[in-house]
């Protein structure tokens, strides 16, 4: 499909090609390594987005805070979309020449790292995962002991707790988002992690309107966001960046996220 920028450019003027981003993005799509933010895995609690360039090389981070069971604890999802990824994984990290050279083909232009920004600990239940243990006065997140919030503070929050009086782990997550975003996303220097040392950060979003990429129509090619992003990657204009759709990256909006 061809891209549909809301403006044309003539490429032969550019490094960087903003059709060649859209592009990516959308095979990443197909390989199910572009965020969905109503993952049924994956209960959403925070994200961000961040543009990084160079002369002809270019950068998209979207950070996801979370909590999926299969993870045990919550984590903050780095993945970098790029045409000059750093510090891909060594072969050592696989079981044969085989399995990474797959990892290769599988992710040519994306990577994704994760942190853990709260700590394991006697907070979390012993034998459900996904409960706060009962009568838990505490967490650790980054290194801070911090108090366990009364079941209060989550309804000023707008969180509904599923099992009152027992907290869940995401609804936790969503607490803690919201009181400490800058805590549980990603620091300066783990969100390029993947990003060339020699690009610059250019521009910062933390909410957009992000598309449903189970609708083929509406993926990056497809999503007046991703359009505008990659124009401003293309020519280091932040001002092209004009959406007319209101944000839609809070974890309200997207209410089946976790639900498998």
């Amino acid at each position: 499909m061809a891209s549909r920028l809301t403006r044309p450019y003539d490429n032969w003027l550019m490094a960087i090609d903003p059709h060649e981003i859209l592009a990516i993005l959308d095979r990443c799509c197909d390989r199910f390594t572009f965020p969905m933010l109503d993952n049924g895995y994956v209960y959403l609690a925070a994200t961000r987005l961040s543009l990084y360039r160079g002369t002809e090389e270019w950068a998209i981070v979207i950070e996801v805070f979370g909590f999926s069971p299969r993870s045990e604890l919550p984590d903050t999802h780095i993945y970098t979309f790029s045409n000059a990824l750093h510090d891909r994984d060594s072969p050592a990290k696989y079981v044969n020449e085989k399995a990474y050279y797959q990892y290769l083909a599988n992710n040519p232009s994306n990577e994704s790292r994760f942190v853990f920004p709260i700590e394991a600990g006697e907070w979390q239940d012993d034998q459900d995962c996904e409960l706060v243990a009962a009568g838990a006065k505490e967490f650790i997140m980054r290194g801070h002991t911090l108090p366990l919030p009364a079941l209060a503070e989550y309804a000023k929050r707008e969180i509904e707790l599923q099992a009152s009086p027992r907290i869940k782990v995401f609804e936790l997550s969503r607490f803690a988002a919201d009181v400490a975003r800058d805590s549980v996303l990603a620091t300066a220097q783990e969100r390029r992690l993947s990003v060339p040392p020699s690009m610059t950060q250019i521009f910062q979003l933390e909410a957009w309107h992000h598309p449903n990429v189970v609708e083929e129509d509406v993926r990056p090619n497809g999503s007046e966001t991703f359009q505008q992003l990659a124009q401003v990657l293309a020519t280091g204009d932040t001002s092209l960046y004009r959406p007319s759709l209101p944000p839609n990256t809070h974890w309200r909006n997207w209410p089946e996220g976790g639900i498998l």
